[in-house]
């Protein structure tokens, strides 16, 4: 079992935050909480093992008053709370594991609870999986040293950690700033490569015009000359 799942192991019933935003593994998700219901969620939850779950849920598009049965979220954990004077909370949360809604529990709580199954990929051939992410993982360092130029070049470019196939493929995606349908395409996949084979095109799309980018507001710093265009 994975350090993701064993962390949820045992919680089958979870305190649910509806937002208009797609939570992913591992990623840092900051919080204001100020409705009362999800004080006392935090409240509760903080008693406990300091994990709830974040489902995408946007009131102005849905016909429904709270997030579909049978949709993922993602179930994360409070890293940093604080409570402000006036009884409102900044909290910083991490991306722990995904999860299917699978239905509500009536809990006699102000928010919602669901009846939750937990789930991580599906396994996949290592011969497979991984090559593809070595491309994939040489693209996005390709990427961010671009941005890093494109950005002044000041003081010393972040280590990218190569983690497992997985994990990778939803740093990525947390990196991109796609709108919440694509998003939630991604979070739900339970294939890594079929993941990782969407953000490898995104990717070869993407990073060759970054590239050139950074090769001009290097030129341009230096009060040279580039004859190469790009299209912004």
């Amino acid at each position: 079992m994975s350090e993701a799942l064993l962390k949820v192991a045992g919680l089958k019933h979870l305190p649910l935050f509806p937002l208009p935003l797609v939570a992913l593994p591992n990623e840092f998700v900051p919080l204001h909480i100020f409705e009362e219901r999800y004080r006392q969620m935090l409240k509760d939850v903080e008693r406990e093992r300091n994990i709830f779950g974040i489902s995408f849920f946007d009131p102005e598009t849905s016909f429904i008053d709270k997030p579909a049965t049978e949709t993922v979220g993602c179930a994360v954990e409070i890293r940093q709370s604080e409570t402000l004077p006036d009884g409102r909370s900044n909290v910083l949360t991490l991306g722990i594991v995904r999860y299917r809604l699978i239905d509500y529990v009536d809990s006699g709580e102000p928010y919602f609870v669901g009846d939750v199954e937990f789930f991580e990929d599906a396994s996949e051939e290592r011969n497979v999986v991984e090559p593809l992410a070595d491309e994939v993982f040489e693209l996005f360092e390709r990427m961010a040293k671009a941005a890093f130029k494109i950005g002044g070049g000041r003081g010393k470019l972040p280590e990218i950690q190569r983690s497992d196939p997985e994990s990778l493929s939803f740093l990525i995606t947390a990196a991109f700033n796609f709108d919440n349908e694509k998003k939630y395409a991604l979070l739900e996949m339970t294939s890594t490569s079929k993941r990782l084979g969407e953000l490898k095109t995104i990717l070869n799309q993407t990073v060759g015009q970054m590239e050139e980018s950074a090769e001009i507001q290097t030129v341009s710093r230096t009060n040279g000359h580039s004859k190469k265009r790009i299209d912004l």
